[in-house]
């Protein structure tokens, strides 16, 4: 499955989120994963603020990990409040945002997605 760039990527499987997480080691590029649910207010507020963000940052990666579909990855990582944003480098947690934070969560985007640009 192609990634789309400047979009949020739907991960709905745990073999997806797999292969999303070793492109990223791989290409060396930011993940940003937005850890959200249908039922949570603030995740729906959020979520186009970082399809916006996401259309002015091609290099850096953005999934949206569904809390129900995919318990397993929100337990691995850690997820217990939604929102939760993680980002993600060579695999590896380097920061994380909880609650819909919008400067928060743009200031940490910046940080990150410049790091390496």
């Amino acid at each position: 499955m192609a990634a789309v760039e400047g979009q949020v990527i739907g991960v709905h499987s745990v073999d997806a989120w797999k292969e999303h997480v070793e492109k990223g080691k791989e290409s060396k590029k930011l993940i940003v994963v937005d850890f959200t649910a249908s039922w949570c207010g603030p995740c729906r507020f959020i979520a186009p603020i970082l399809a916006e963000i996401a259309k002015t940052l091609p290099h850096v990666t953005f999934l949206k990990v569904d809390v129900d579909e995919l318990k397993t990855v929100a337990e691995e990582w850690g997820v217990e409040a939604m929102p939760t944003f993680l980002f993600l480098k060579d695999g590896k947690l380097v920061d994380k945002v909880v609650g819909a934070q919008k400067e928060q969560l743009q200031l940490t985007i910046s940080k990150h997605a410049t790091a390496d640009a």
